[in-house]
């Protein structure tokens, strides 16, 4: 099966942006250590149906295990935005996404940071992207 031309969805983390990766934006061509997700990872976050298209999540902290990086062509790039409170009856304090609250913002680059939204936080990217099999000659994938 010939999947160059498949797309697949991509959750990058704000943190991992600002911490480490590098600005993207469409048509840009990436290598990024990719690591399968579980859906019900992001269904807070995204909602459910949303997070059932997450292919992928971009990590570039060591959790690799040997993997070698995934050149992607950037197609589109959604940045999300949403509220976080404490779990009704927590005790641990930690803030969780609150379903239901998330903002999508489509733009035409990824740096790590966002236009403040009212009533919500940046949490990170979903990026569409199309598998690079072959790059062009004195082609290079930028990124981790």
């Amino acid at each position: 099966m010939d999947n160059a031309g498949m797309t697949l969805t991509i959750w990058v983390d704000d943190w991992q942006m600002q911490c480490c990766g590098e600005n993207f934006k469409p048509g840009d061509v990436v290598s990024w250590m990719l690591l399968e997700v579980d859906p019900e990872d992001y269904a807070d976050l995204v909602g459910a149906e949303r997070a059932n298209a997450i292919d992928f999540c971009e990590e570039h902290h060591g959790q690799d295990g040997g993997r070698a990086p995934t050149s992607v062509e950037v197609v589109s790039i959604v940045e999300v935005h949403c509220r976080y409170g404490v779990a009704p009856g927590a005790t641990d304090k930690v803030k969780y996404p609150v379903p239901g609250t998330t903002v999508l913002v489509p733009v035409e680059k990824a740096d790590g940071w966002a236009k403040t939204r009212p009533g919500v936080s940046f949490a990170g990217y979903l990026v569409t992207t199309r598998r690079v099999t072959d790059l062009p000659e004195g082609a290079a994938a930028h990124g981790r």
